[in-house]
C-alpha cells in the first residue's frame, strides 16, 4: 500500500476535515480490510497529521458505522453483514425514491442541468473503466439529488449512511456488467426528472436500488460462502490425529 498517497495537503479545508475524508476513503476503497485493527501511531505517520486529528476522525467513523472502537483493542474496521446490508438497502430505497420524486417536483432547471452534467461524467467514467472515478461521480450525483429535493431530514439521514452505502455500492459494482446497467438505470431516472414526472422518477429509482441491492447481496452471499469453505489451518498437535 502506498502510504504517501494518504498525506494531508495544506489546503483550505481544515486538517480534521481532510483527515476524516481520506481515512473514510481508505476504508471504503479497501486499503484497510474488514476486521483490521487501526493503530493511531501508524495512522499519524501515514496521514502526516496529529493524534488529535486521527482521534477525531475515528470518532466520526465510529458514528458512521465504518469502525468499532473495542475496549482493550482499539479501532477495528467493521464488516457489513448480509443482514445489515439488507437493512441499509431498505432504508436507501425509501430515501432515494423520495428524493427522486421530490427532485422532479422541486428542483430548479439549473439543478436538473447539474444532474445531467454529472450523469455525463458518470458515463465517461464507465467508458474509461475507471471504477474510482465512477464511485466519486456517483457520490456527486446523489449530493445534487438530495440537495435539490429540498428535504433536509432525508439528506441528513442519507449522509449518516453514505459511507456504508458507498462500501456496498463498490460491492455491487464488482459484479460483471453491473456498472453498465447502473448507468442505464440512472439515465432512466434522469429522463423522468427532465420530463418532470415525479411518479416515473420514483419508479425508476426503485428499480435501480432494487437491482443494486440484489447485486450487492449476491456478492456478499458468495463472499460469505467462500469464507465458510476455507479450510482451517491444522495445528501441529492435530497433524497426526485421525
Amino acid at each position: 500500500m502506498n502510504h504517501q498517497s494518504f498525506q494531508i495537503s495544506r489546503e483550505a479545508a481544515p486538517i480534521r476535515t481532510q483527515t476524516l475524508r481520506k481515512l473514510r476513503e481508505a476504508i471504503v476503497d479497501g486499503h484497510f480490510n474488514p476486521g483490521e485493527r487501526l493503530y493511531e501511531k501508524g495512522l499519524c505517520e501515514q496521514f502526516g497529521v496529529s493524534r488529535t486529528s486521527i482521534r477525531e476522525a475515528l470518532r466520526q467513523l465510529e458514528a458512521e458505522g465504518l469502525i468499532s472502537i473495542v475496549p482493550n483493542q482499539g479501532p477495528i474496521v467493521n464488516r457489513v453483514t448480509y443482514s445489515e446490508a439488507e437493512d441499509i438497502y431498505q432504508v436507501r430505497e425509501l430515501l432515494e425514491c423520495l428524493a427522486s420524486r421530490l427532485f422532479a417536483e422541486r428542483a430548479s432547471d439549473e439543478q436538473v442541468r447539474d444532474l445531467a452534467a454529472a450523469m455525463e461524467d458518470l458515463e465517461r467514467a464507465h467508458l474509461a473503466d475507471d471504477r474510482t472515478a465512477f464511485l466519486k461521480v456517483k457520490t456527486t450525483v446523489y449530493e445534487i439529488l438530495f440537495s435539490g429535493c429540498e428535504n433536509q431530514i432525508a439528506y441528513s439521514i442519507f449522509n449518516s449512511l453514505v459511507a456504508r452505502v458507498n462500501f456496498l455500492r463498490k460491492t455491487s459494482l464488482s459484479q460483471h456488467g453491473r456498472t453498465r446497467d447502473s448507468v442505464a438505470e440512472m439515465q432512466a431516472i434522469l429522463k423522468a426528472i427532465q420530463d418532470r414526472d415525479p411518479q416515473k422518477a420514483f419508479e425508476k429509482c426503485q428499480e435501480h436500488v432494487r437491482k443494486a441491492s440484489a447485486a450487492a447481496l449476491e456478492s456478499l452471499r458468495m463472499q460469505s460462502t467462500a469464507d465458510e469453505v476455507v479450510p482451517r489451518p491444522i495445528a501441529q498437535n492435530e497433524e497426526h490425529a485421525v
